[in-house]
C-alpha cells in the first residue's frame, strides 16, 4: 500500500467539513450537527454516489478519475492551487510517482550555471525534499549565519522543524512548515519522499506529523526572514522549474519592499568592503 494511501479520502473530508452549506448554494437546516457538508450533499454536487465518495474518503477507491475529481474540487469550490493539490494527493495515495524517477539531488552544470545567472540576487536550487542544492553567493549571506547551511547536504524542511534557531529566523514559522510538508507529497520519487518522511515523523514528532495528516495545499504568499544582521527581510518568492527529468526548481527571492531592498544592498556593501579588505 502507498507511504500516503489516505492522503486524497483525508483531504477531501477536511475540506467538506470546512465548507458551508451557504457558500455552495444549499439551505443551512435546522438539524445540522456539524457546520460542514453532508456526504449526501457532497455527493450531490459533484454528481456521483455517496457509497463512491465513501470509498474515495475511506481510501477503499484510490483511483478515481480526473472527471471525478475536478468534480469534487468544482463542488468544495476549490481555487487552482488547491484543484492541483487534490491531483497531486490522488496520485500520491494511488502510488504513482508524482514526478520522474530522479533522486533530485544531482545538479546539471547547465543549471548550476543558470543560477549563477541570478548573481547579486537571491536564488536557490532546490527539489520538493526541501534540499538545498545550489544558491548564490546573497543567498548564502542571508542563509549561513541563521545556520541553515551548516551541513554537508543542507536541506530546509529539516531545518526549519529540527533547528533550534529556525523559529526566530522564520517569523511565520507555522506557515512555512505547512508548505513544507506539503511539497514533500510531490517529491522526486515515492522511496525518497518515504525516507524523508519517516525520518522526520520520528525526529520532529507530532508538529510534523499533525501536518503530514492535514494534507493542506501550500499557502504561498511573501516570505518572513529575521537575519541577525539586517533585522526583518521580507521576500517574493518566483519558483522557476527545471525540465521535468530534474525534479528540480530555482526559487528566486525578490524584496517585497523597499526596506528589504535596501537592506540588501547594505549588506553586499559591507561584504564587498570586507572582501576588499582582506
Amino acid at each position: 500500500m502507498p507511504a500516503n494511501a489516505g492522503a486524497l479520502g483525508s483531504f477531501i473530508r477536511d475540506r467538506r467539513d470546512q465548507t458551508t452549506p451557504e457558500s455552495v448554494g444549499l439551505p443551512v437546516g435546522v438539524r445540522r450537527r456539524a457546520p460542514g457538508l453532508r456526504r449526501s450533499e457532497l455527493a450531490t454536487l459533484a454528481g456521483i454516489s455517496v457509497e463512491y465518495l465513501v470509498r474515495i474518503e475511506q481510501g477503499r477507491d484510490r483511483h478515481p478519475s480526473p472527471q471525478v475529481l475536478r468534480a469534487i474540487g468544482d463542488a468544495l469550490r476549490l481555487d487552482a492551487a488547491a484543484h492541483e493539490h487534490l491531483r497531486t494527493l490522488a496520485m500520491a495515495s494511488s502510488g504513482q510517482c508524482v514526478g520522474p524517477y530522479s533522486s533530485g539531488r544531482d545538479v546539471r552544470p547547465g543549471a548550476r550555471a543558470l543560477v549563477e545567472q541570478f548573481e547579486p540576487g537571491v536564488a536557490v536550487l532546490t527539489n520538493r525534499l526541501g534540499d538545498l542544492l545550489a544558491h548564490t553567493s546573497t543567498f548564502d549571506m542571508l542563509a549561513r549565519p541563521l545556520g541553515m547551511l551548516d551541513h554537508a547536504e543542507p536541506n530546509l524542511t529539516a531545518y526549519a522543524f529540527l533547528h533550534p534557531r529556525a523559529r526566530e529566523a522564520f517569523p511565520d514559522w507555522a506557515r512555512l512548515a505547512d508548505d513544507l510538508v506539503a511539497n514533500l507529497y510531490r517529491g522526486p520519487n515515492p522511496a525518497a519522499a518515504r525516507m524523508m518522511i519517516e525520518a522526520m515523523s520520528d525526529q520532529a514528532g507530532p508538529e510534523f506529523t499533525d501536518r503530514l495528516s492535514r494534507h493542506d495545499p501550500p499557502h504561498g504568499g511573501v516570505w518572513r526572514w529575521r537575519h541577525p544582521d539586517a533585522g526583518e527581510l521580507r521576500f517574493d518568492v518566483e519558483e522557476l522549474e527545471l525540465p521535468a527529468a530534474d525534479n528540480q526548481q530555482i526559487q528566486v527571492l525578490m524584496p517585497a519592499d523597499d526596506a528589504t531592498a535596501e537592506s540588501l544592498d547594505a549588506m553586499r556593501r559591507r561584504r564587498s568592503g570586507a572582501l576588499r579588505a582582506v
